[in-house]
């Protein structure tokens, strides 16, 4: 279980609360209006940004002080943070030896990650050579390999057409279930939501509520739900 417990993040002028608990093997989107702190948020709970007041946990350990290596988790950005001069298969080996020196059943399992998320034969090539899609599966392969407990997601696929991204988040999905991470996906997209969130976080007005049934939510919105999306009655 993931538990925000009084958590306030002051950045500047801006201030974050948070007092929740997303349970174990959930998929919780997180939605709100541009600027309300949904990046914020999963830089607290990654550990890239700092939380002054209140606690972070996991398993009902506080990792509030924790770097972002020492905690149980993978997170992929807008950029999917590869290394330009570095190929697909080192930057899939980056998650698990930073130092690169894989053994030979490191360097196969590198292989069928790469195999699995379709870039057989393209272990060689930089990201430059990569189309957004591929890169993008390059940073999925990285996460697969980690098996991390929990995976967070800041709109790595926003720049992708609809069908790949939907392709990329289904690949997401087929990950967590394998693994029984946990995921957290900060998205402006209803429909990403729909498609492979049960619960979500909802972000605005200094606050970060839920997480709900993410049906529920979108069947009743609260008013600053439905004056960001733009609807006066139900979300389609």
């Amino acid at each position: 279980m993931l538990q925000l417990d009084q958590v306030q993040i002051l950045q500047g002028g801006f201030t974050l609360q948070a007092d929740l608990q997303v349970p174990p093997g959930s998929r919780v989107a997180v939605i709100g209006p541009s600027g309300a702190g949904k990046s914020t948020l999963l830089g607290a709970v990654a550990g890239f940004v700092p939380v002054p007041c209140g606690s972070i946990l996991w398993q009902g350990q506080t990792i509030t002080t924790h770097s972002p290596a020492a905690r149980p988790l993978s997170i992929l950005f807008q950029d999917n943070n590869l290394f330009p001069h570095l190929s697909a298969l080192d930057n899939v080996a980056l998650g698990i030896r930073p130092a690169l020196r894989l053994t030979a059943p490191e360097r196969a399992r590198v292989h069928d990650a790469l195999a699995r998320v379709g870039l057989e034969g393209l272990d060689t090539r930089r990201p430059a050579a990569l189309s957004g899609g591929q890169q993008s599966r390059v940073a999925l392969a990285r996460l697969l390999l980690q098996r991390k407990p929990l995976v967070l997601l800041d709109e790595p696929f926003s720049a992708l057409g609809p069908g790949l991204k939907a392709e990329m988040l289904a690949l997401v999905a087929e990950i967590c279930a394998e693994t029984g991470a946990m995921l957290l996906m900060v998205t402006h997209d209803i429909a990403d939501a729909r498609a492979i969130a049960d619960q979500t976080i909802l972000v605005a007005d200094g606050h970060a509520r839920g997480p709900f049934a993410t049906e529920d939510l979108l069947e009743n919105p609260p008013e600053t739900l439905r004056a960001y999306l733009g609807t006066a009655d139900r979300i389609p």
